[in-house]
């Protein structure tokens, strides 16, 4: 009986998040001439809130005004950012929808988060089909709207390929991840709409589990939002609270609707990014432990902490030292051993305890071994998937979601007990032994355990907790360690979104086949459009590896121990590393169109530009399959009127053009199939 509830609730939500309340609030689309006077405006008493839901079988439009509204402003611990508060309270039953503003004027950005409270002494009317944003837009001319998005991430070289629509009308664009991870295959929780008008809005949703969007062409001159959870159908206790996702709305104008992308990507930098001393924090260049060890060893289940110490005095041997020191999976109780007979790295998940035959005094002499060579520590861990084996899954039991026919138990974050011991837990241990950066991974989807165990009438409640307990768990780590760091990893990146990159970045953005150069490529082809912080690991040193792993961050994976590559490659590669890093901060454009390129017949190329200092880069690829060895391509944001001494890293070569000419077209010539081009310009001395 309870399984034919869940489904047929689920088909019900479906239905409500794509079709019911869209466009009850319309505005022009245009770059707000006062932010804070949009924020009041949008949000005044007496007006549609740009949010919607249906309570007690009856939409919010309906009744939204009737209800007592209330605003705050509230104190800003930044000075550059406007808070407000609006409140909107159900005078007969006690329902509570508060919506907390963020403004970034610098930006013409704002953000909100949308909670419901049941203020009385009795369960609540059924609440549904919450769009946390609801807005139709409307374009001053008629013509074309259109939509970039990204794929998600789901271990293939097309991972995060972009996407461009053309939408005509009645023509809607409906978007959700997989699964229960946020960025999860089939959709991507950030993209851009731009109107006829040379405008537009890119929008980015925080939420850690299964959301939607729905981006639907309603008429000639307009466009309308809808987004939210996309299961979600649920009473509230008496006195109890809920949070729904965060909406992100950046305004833009201009030609080029990669202007819109570009502030957005200085936006993430300056309010959605991890800030240590007021600052946003660089993502190190990291080296691990893994050199593929025999069968049945995998990941890092045969090392000892006198391997580990070893090769860390081998990288500062060959000096080549990276910024830190990467310890993944394997290093816990069961795994490794002669024998084996306690299984491998994922089957021990729930053993959280150092494993004292490989490492007889913890994980800490090794810590201690990276901070003596200047180097930071970091530590994977993948709390909360649980193997019914472990000592977590027989120590409490009764903080573990399970589902029928399944080895693995999903730690219930959304148990506020077993979030606060899991925090203390881990932040001991953390503690203990002297690790700097915290890695967290999850291979594997939570949706389905969020839905079998649902209480009847309660369909979101779960996935509604397991974030809001995923999100307190991880700033509790960054409160009590200001220093840290987290690297977000999912299956790679399955797990990017609004709320946890503002919390942490994916170090390693996919899991797709290892040093496969080409999905490299792909990944940061598309992923640059809207984040500016990820990276991939590195395995080889010739040009054509190198410049396909680069990024904001990046991790080394050579064989130090072997004969393969050379120490002053090594060497090369770091420093170029270091000089090209700084490039992936600021301005990003792609260069060869938004079609397929996953192919071995592509040429690619992307333009990384710095209006700090008015230089920069372009890197560009010819696979083993293409066949011609050049391609014309247009640069963009330079200044007409300035020349630019532009230097050919293949040659050393160096021609001077000026941005007028670079902006009609440049040609970019690979004489060898597979190969690479790195140009480099900086403004012409006169």
């Amino acid at each position: 009986m309870k399984k034919m509830y869940l489904i047929a609730v689920l088909f019900l939500c479906m239905a409500c998040s794509t079709a019911i309340l869209r466009a009850q609030t319309a505005q022009k689309i245009t770059v707000p001439n006062n932010l804070e006077r949009w924020i009041t405006t949008t949000f005044a008493k007496g007006k549609i809130p740009p949010f919607s839901f249906i309570y007690n079988d009856r939409p919010s439009a309906e009744f939204i005004r009737k209800w007592k509204h209330s605003s705050s402003k509230l104190t800003s611990d930044d000075p550059n950012v406007i808070k407000y508060q609006f409140s909107y309270t159900d005078p007969i039953s006690g329902l509570t929808a508060e919506c907390v503003v963020d403004g970034f004027p610098e930006f013409n950005a704002v953000e909100w988060v949308l909670n419901f409270r049941n203020g009385s002494d009795k369960n609540s009317a059924q609440l549904r089909a919450v769009n946390v944003v609801d807005l139709t837009w409307k374009s001053e001319t008629e013509g074309d709207f259109n939509l970039l998005r990204l794929r998600g991430s789901c271990g293939s070289r097309a991972d995060f390929q972009p996407i461009l629509s053309t939408l005509s009308v009645q023509d809607s664009v409906y978007m959700f991840p997989d699964g229960g991870r946020s960025s999860d295959n089939s959709a991507f929780p950030f993209f851009n709409i731009e109107t006829p008008d040379q405008k537009g809005v890119i929008v980015g949703i925080g939420w850690t589990g299964t959301w939607f969007a729905d981006v639907h062409r309603t008429a000639d001159q307009e466009v309308s939002l809808t987004s939210g959870m996309k299961y979600m159908d649920l009473f509230l206790y008496p006195e109890e609270q809920i949070r729904t996702p965060r909406i992100c709305l950046l305004f833009w104008e201009g030609e080029n609707p990669l202007t819109g992308n570009n502030h957005f990507r200085r936006f993430m930098l300056a309010h959605n990014s991890r800030k240590i001393d007021g600052k946003f924090a660089e993502y190190p260049l990291s080296a691990g432990f893994e050199w593929g060890d025999p069968a049945p060893c995998n990941e890092y289940s045969c090392l000892t902490e006198e391997l580990a110490i070893a090769m860390i005095q081998r990288y500062k041997q060959f000096g080549i030292v990276p910024e830190l020191f990467w310890l993944d999976a394997g290093w816990y109780t069961g795994c490794g051993g002669p024998d084996f007979t306690g299984g491998n790295w994922s089957t021990n998940v729930g053993n959280w305890t150092v494993d004292t035959t490989r490492f007889p005094d913890g994980l800490k002499p090794i810590s201690d071994a990276a901070h003596r060579v200047g180097a930071k520590f970091m530590v994977w861990f993948e709390p909360e998937r649980v193997d019914r084996s472990t000592l977590f899954a027989k120590l409490h039991p009764e903080w573990m979601l399970k589902r029928p026919n399944d080895n693995c138990y999903l730690f219930n974050l959304g148990d506020k007990e077993a979030c606060a011991w899991l925090s203390k837990y881990i932040g001991d241990m953390i503690e203990e032994n002297g690790i700097d950066y915290y890695r967290q991974d999850f291979n594997m989807p939570t949706a389905p355990y969020w839905a079998v165990n649902e209480e009847p009438g309660r369909m979101g409640i779960n996935e509604i907790r397991h974030v809001e307990g995923l999100y307190a768990y991880w700033d509790y780590l960054l409160e009590r360690f200001p220093n840290l760091l987290i690297d977000n990893c999912a299956s790679g990146g399955r797990r990017l979104d609004l709320e946890t990159m503002k919390r942490s970045a994916p170090l390693w953005r996919t899991d797709y086949q290892y040093g496969e150069v080409n999905g490299y490529q792909c990944h940061t082809y598309g992923l640059n459009l809207f984040l500016p912080l990820h990276g991939t690991g590195i395995y080889n040193t010739d040009d054509y590896s190198f410049r396909s792993c680069l990024g904001s961050t990046m991790v080394i994976n050579w064989e130090i121990f072997s004969i393969r590559g050379s120490i002053p490659d090594m060497q090369r590669v770091i420093a170029e590393y270091k000089e090209l890093k700084p490039y992936f901060y600021e301005d990003y454009y792609p260069l060869t169109g938004y079609g397929d390129q996953t192919g071995d017949d592509a040429f690619l190329a992307y333009q990384l530009n710095r209006p700090s200092d008015r230089s920069g880069i372009v890197v560009a690829f010819r696979r083993k399959d293409n066949a011609t060895n050049n391609i014309q391509v247009k640069l963009q944001g330079l200044d007409p009127e300035t020349t630019y001494a532009i230097q050919n890293d293949n040659d050393g070569s160096i021609a001077n053009k000026t941005g007028r000419e670079l902006a009609e077209g440049v040609t970019l010539a690979i004489d060898q199939a597979p190969g690479s081009l790195l140009l480099r310009y900086t403004p012409a001395e006169k």
